[in-house]
């Protein structure tokens, strides 16, 4: 046990190995306008400007990190469609460059994630979704960690996104929205075959929602079952035994 001390930080275990959502990581997908906010906080109680759940899953979400670069560089994150159509330099600059406001953004969430896997903490990995590659290669990462994955995915029409991404604190432009919205569709069923069980869809559209009572009580269910993975649950045992042989306290 004392070799595996490089691999287990102090600090989180103390705090973390007890937690109801240890080695837990929830997916939630859907393209820009799709209401994943609004899905968020009646499933997981995360309101804005919020990194907790109220289940203690730590919520990972690469866009909060981007706008905060983009108002830290003087960019309205709503002029960002905007940008892209009239300033493709500095779109480019924003979107491309290693050294621009989403690259910057990128590395603080990569930051902030590595912080919570090194501690097992449960996780909500916000993402969009139009790239299945990213999505399986962070399932596999997370899995190889020992943690359970689940995916709610946030659905909605075309003309819904589009009508909510005009009032979104970053606005994108159209075409864009109508790319993501289509890779994402075109990707839901590899989703349900990846996540298999542990999968469920939100229809959010106006007519359509159903203030999810159903999803959120899978999802709670999901949190509180026992682990599954045989790697999470070997995890555990070392760092309990860790923890109760009063080791972490000396290194």
């Amino acid at each position: 046990m004392i070799k595996l001390k490089d691999l287990l930080n102090p600090s989180i275990l103390n705090e973390g190995v007890d937690d109801p959502g240890i080695l837990k990581c929830v997916f939630l997908a859907g393209g820009p306008g799709s209401g994943k906010s609004r899905v968020a906080g009646d499933l997981f109680g995360i309101s804005k400007g919020l990194t907790v759940a109220a289940s203690g899953l730590k919520s990972v979400n690469s866009d909060v990190a981007f706008e905060a670069q983009l108002k830290k560089s003087g960019i309205n994150p709503k002029d960002l469609g905007k940008i892209e159509k009239e300033n493709p330099e500095l779109w480019n600059a924003i979107t491309e460059d290693p050294n621009g406001e989403r690259a910057k953004g990128k590395k603080t969430t990569d930051t902030m994630r590595a912080f919570y896997e090194e501690g097992r903490l449960g996780m909500i990995i916000d993402g969009t979704g139009d790239d299945i590659g990213k999505i399986k290669a962070k399932k596999q990462h997370a899995e190889s960690l020992g943690y359970d994955t689940y995916m709610v995915f946030v659905n909605t029409s075309l003309e819904v996104a589009q009508a909510r991404n005009k009032k979104r604190d970053r606005v994108l432009g159209e075409d864009i929205v109508n790319e993501i919205w289509k890779a994402c569709q075109h990707n839901l069923g590899a989703f349900q075959t990846l996540f298999s069980g542990n999968f469920r869809i939100v229809d959010n559209t106006p007519d359509g929602y159903n203030r999810t009572d159903d999803i959120k009580k899978a999802v709670e269910g999901f949190i509180r079952a026992r682990l599954y993975n045989p790697i999470g649950k070997q995890w555990v045992t070392t760092a309990r035994a860790l923890k109760n042989a009063n080791l972490i306290n000396k290194w």
